[in-house]
């Protein structure tokens, strides 16, 4: 048994000051108020490990490289920062690759190194491809989407719905147990809001790689945000959203519809220098991931624990409002109810945070 105590516990039923958590094996066993007679180690504040949705790799290491070590070596450099939880995103490439690769990341799923696959590409819109490469791009035809679904594990699809077959797609997303995202797109509000009806519950980092708001024709952004049944990824890294805007979605889709994400690639953590992703050429310059050509955002550099920082100091959200987006949101939309908060019966996935919410220390069930 170990028992780790804080000046504050975030724990599913509110900030315990000061608090302590009990765990054995490998499940947190008891959460309590004040000071416990016994504490193996003392932190500022205690929080549930992290559950990043969208992550393409970190530490030098990228998932779309179909090499099982690298994959699992992003993982583990994802993990000793504070994301206990992450889904393994794959940029567009041909499908044969992408293929070769999910069933790469497939294996490590079930042995529990990441929580599924999400597939980012290729059924993207050319006009907001961002940092995928446009020769690969392609209408989400259904035998691609079917062959594509049938490796397991998959968690997650993003796609375009103005794309021919589009809606159908989103439709068989849903039907075999995957989450539709939409993403990459440049869709009408209309078209983004059938794409709804047609069973969508993500949306794809909000904002970036859409049609911009507009007020005679507000496009996807304003359809996913006032959609009660669809969590929208925010990147916070200072980079993609401006904080205002982060602490604005937080505000107007609420803590319980809003997810943090690192769309971190191999960069992560790295130096800045020369990368690649998808095929495509990356210069990193004070931590800032572009496409050498065309200079498009080409993903982050940043951690989950970095993002959870710039949601309470930049963008002013409480402590219990970012461990919501950060945790315990994509967490539930995963399906994964063992998780995403400091509760007792849950997993013992916990992160002892210092004075300056950086990671002191993690636990792992």
């Amino acid at each position: 048994m170990t028992v780790l105590s804080a000046d504050k516990v975030v724990a599913l039923d509110g900030v315990l000051e000061p608090g302590w958590v009990e765990v054995a094996g490998g499940r947190i066993t008891a959460v309590g108020q004040g000071v416990p007679e016994r504490a193996d180690l003392h932190g500022a504040v205690i929080v549930p490990g992290f559950v990043d949705l969208h992550c393409h790799g970190g530490g030098g290491a990228s998932f779309d490289s179909a090499d099982p070590g690298e994959c699992a070596r992003a993982a583990a450099f994802h993990r000793e920062r504070g994301t206990t939880t992450l889904v393994a995103s794959l940029v567009t490439a041909a499908p044969d690759d992408l293929e070769r690769r999910a069933s790469v990341l497939s294996e490590l799923a079930a042995d529990g190194v990441v929580a599924g696959i999400h597939y980012e590409g290729p059924f993207l819109s050319p006009a907001r491809k961002g940092a995928h490469d446009p020769t690969l791009l392609r209408a989400p035809d259904p035998a691609t989407v079917e062959r594509l679904l049938k490796v397991p594990h998959v968690r997650m699809m993003t796609i375009a719905p103005e794309l021919d077959g589009g809606l159908d797609a989103l439709r068989r997303v849903r039907e075999a147990g995957a989450l539709p995202a939409v993403g990459h797109t440049d869709a009408t509000y209309e078209v983004t809001r059938e794409a709804i009806r047609a069973g969508a519950r993500v949306a794809t980092h909000l904002f970036n790689g859409m049609r911009p708001l507009h007020h005679r024709e507000p496009g996807p952004i304003l359809a996913l945000l006032d959609a009660p049944g669809v969590v929208v990824e925010v990147i916070g890294d200072g980079t993609h959203l401006d904080p205002a805007v982060v602490r604005h979605v937080a505000r107007t889709a609420g803590a319980g519809r809003a997810a943090l994400v690192t769309d971190s690639i191999a960069a992560a953590g790295m130096s800045d220098g020369e990368y690649e992703l998808g095929g495509l050429d990356v210069e990193v310059r004070e931590g800032v991931a572009r496409l050498t050509e065309g200079g498009s955002i080409a993903g982050s550099t940043a951690t989950a624990a970095e993002i959870f920082r710039r949601a309470v100091r930049d963008s002013g959200l409480s402590l219990e409002e970012a461990v919501r987006m950060s945790s315990t949101t994509p967490a539930a939309l995963l399906g994964l109810s063992d998780r995403g908060a400091v509760s007792p019966g849950l997993r013992a996935d916990l992160l002892v945070l210092d004075d300056d919410l950086g990671v002191r220390k993690v636990v792992t069930a």
